[in-house]
């Protein structure tokens, strides 16, 4: 009789064996070597968001995610404006794909959509292009995406297609979470995190639920309502994050309605990190409107950035 390593799925554990004969032996040995080796490579490789995150809150700060709309004016600037707030110092990046229906952007994210769109932007060439930026980005990549546009591709084609340029991440916001067990499969078998998202809206089971199956960190939309900026943070937000953080321990981001630094000063006392959409979106169409150079585009942006971070200071 002898204790025989198993493995199942990664995990490895004893098992106590009677009568293990060597052949038995010799068996549990290929078994190992065929699987139990592959199952524990899956689950020794990290993911670049998960270190980002970490990282930073150790560092004494909380987390600052700025959002892009990918073609918006164009895919050039895109790539600027991606190597900018990478250098201000971002740990994450979102990158919106454009789509002509969407359903919870406002009036600012949809018109970058359109105008992204008017100049026939294609997620192929985005792909393409974040292949060759990858190599001298620091920041973990995440892509807000549309089902529509996912089930276009086919889910395992896109996920495939995404972690293979460089997404470290994706945010697919019209699948409810007790509909997401294709996205959060095929995540899985490609080493991307499926952020889910919670609102202030949802019952408890509901925000339970969500916060149970989150990856990477969980999106927690600050404001009722669509994507904007607001006057002030929801004052019910320090208390939706308390009830978070007793059911996960990912990070807990904020975002939804925050444009200036005394709001991501505020989020950060209680969230793990904030980010930034409209606002930033806003200026890059201003800037657009007043003719202004792609480098100008770019510096606005990233001085705008650079000075919300300064509110993600904590320690």
């Amino acid at each position: 009789m002898c204790n025989l390593i198993l493995v199942d799925r990664g995990c490895i554990s004893l098992r106590f064996m009677r009568a293990v004969t060597p052949s038995k032996l010799h068996a549990a040995a290929l078994y190992f070597d065929a699987y139990g080796m592959f199952f524990a490579r899956k689950a020794m490789q990290k993911n670049r968001l998960d270190e980002n995150l970490l990282q930073t809150l150790d560092s004494g700060r909380k987390c600052l995610m700025p959002y892009v709309t990918a073609g918006f004016p164009n895919l050039d600037v895109t790539a600027k404006l991606l190597d900018r707030l990478d250098r201000a110092g971002c740990p994450a990046i979102e990158i919106g794909i454009p789509f002509s229906d969407s359903i919870a952007d406002g009036p600012v994210i949809q018109d970058s959509f359109n105008r992204a769109l008017d100049a026939d932007f294609k997620t192929d060439a985005l792909f393409d292009r974040i292949a060759e930026l990858r190599p001298n980005l620091n920041a973990a990549l995440i892509a807000m995406v549309s089902m529509s546009i996912v089930r276009r591709m086919g889910v395992e084609s896109f996920m495939q297609r995404a972690v293979a340029c460089g997404f470290d991440a994706v945010i697919v916001p019209d699948v409810p979470v007790d509909e997401c067990q294709t996205i959060e499969s095929s995540c899985a078998n490609h080493l991307l995190r499926n952020i889910l998202m919670c609102a202030p809206t949802s019952s408890s089971q509901r925000q339970q639920q969500i916060a149970t199956q989150a990856s990477g960190f969980l999106y927690v939309i600050a404001t009722k309502g669509i994507t904007g900026e607001r006057s002030a943070v929801n004052r019910q937000l320090p208390d939706m994050i308390d009830q978070l953080r007793g059911i996960t321990k990912v990070p807990l981001i904020a975002g939804f309605g925050i444009s200036t630094v005394d709001h991501v000063r505020d989020v950060c006392k209680v969230a793990d990190g904030a980010i930034v959409g409209s606002a930033v979106i806003r200026r890059i169409g201003e800037a657009i409107d007043q003719k202004c150079s792609d480098e100008q585009i770019t510096e606005q942006v990233g001085e705008y950035v650079e000075e919300l971070l300064t509110g993600t200071n904590w320690s």
